[in-house]
């Protein structure tokens, strides 16, 4: 299975030689100056952390996506936005669908609240921990057969949560 998200450290001379190559050679991209504004971020400590996603211009995100994701008795399919547990669709609210999907295509990575809701919400939203806590509980009691004893979304205490990656 192709790993869809990596996380890389790296260090502030790293960071500042990247910036400094986009500054200098001046790439042509619509993209270059929010990198700039991200790696500066990070170089002012204003942020840690620096999610990069790849779009490819020629076809849309989706369509270059192996959308059946299978982990148990749970499918997860991405175009048509439908879960399947024993065959028995589940409803899902976007957001519930946008996390499940986020963390079933990373299973194993673990993911804080904030990171998974940098993943998944696209405008601007009024981010707390309960916010993402109530999503997982509600998305628990729809996906799991024991809610109080979780198969697919594990939590990791003191850190956030991830897919079960034994599946």
């Amino acid at each position: 299975m192709k790993k869809n998200t990596s996380f890389i450290t790296v260090d502030s001379a790293l960071v500042r030689w990247i910036r400094d190559k986009i500054n200098i050679e001046q790439p042509n991209s619509v993209y270059s100056k929010e990198l700039l504004q991200g790696l500066n971020d990070l170089i002012q400590s204003e942020d840690s952390t620096l999610i990069l996603s790849m779009t490819n211009n020629s076809k849309s995100f989706i369509d270059n996506i192996d959308d059946n994701i299978y982990a148990g008795d749970l499918s997860i399919y991405l175009k048509s936005r439908k879960v399947l547990r024993k065959d028995l669709e589940i409803s899902l609210t976007p957001k519930e669908f946008d996390i499940l999907y986020f963390l079933a295509q990373n299973r194993g990575y673990v993911y804080t609240k904030e990171q998974i809701f940098q993943a998944v919400w696209e405008e601007d939203y009024l981010m707390s921990d309960s916010n993402i806590m109530a999503f997982i509980r509600k998305l628990r009691k729809k996906i799991e057969p024991n809610p109080d004893e979780p198969e697919y979304i594990i939590t990791i205490w003191g850190i956030g949560y991830k897919f079960n990656d034994q599946y």
